[in-house]
C-alpha cells in the first residue's frame, strides 16, 4: 500500500505542475497576442470609418461682383469658426441663411 500511496501522490504533483504550466503558458500566449489582435481591430475599424466617411461638399461657385457684402459675412464668419466662437452647428445655420 505505501507503494500506491508514493504513486498517487507523484502522479498528483505532476498532474498539478502540468496544470499549471499549461496555465501559464496560455496567458503568455493571451498576452503576446492581445496586441496583435487590438493592432488588427483598430486597422478594421480605421478602415470601416474611411469607407462610410460622408463626402466633401462640392466648392461654392463663384460669387457675383454685386455679393461683395455677402463675402465679407461670410469670411467674418468663418473668422469666428476658426477662433472658436461659433460651432460647426452654428456656422452651417448662418452660412445657410446667407447663402439663402
Amino acid at each position: 500500500m505505501p507503494g500506491l500511496m508514493r504513486a498517487m501522490g507523484r502522479t498528483a504533483v505532476i498532474a498539478g505542475t502540468a496544470t499549471a504550466v499549461s496555465g501559464r503558458v496560455q496567458r503568455r500566449q493571451a498576452e503576446k497576442y492581445a496586441g496583435r489582435d487590438a493592432q488588427i481591430y483598430a486597422e478594421r475599424e480605421q478602415a470601416y470609418a474611411q469607407q462610410t466617411a460622408p463626402q466633401p461638399p462640392p466648392p461654392a461657385a463663384p460669387a457675383a461682383s454685386g455679393e461683395s457684402d455677402m463675402i465679407s459675412q461670410l469670411k467674418q464668419l468663418g473668422e469666428l469658426h476658426a477662433q472658436g466662437i461659433l460651432t460647426d452647428e452654428e456656422f452651417a445655420a448662418q452660412k445657410a441663411k446667407l447663402l439663402g
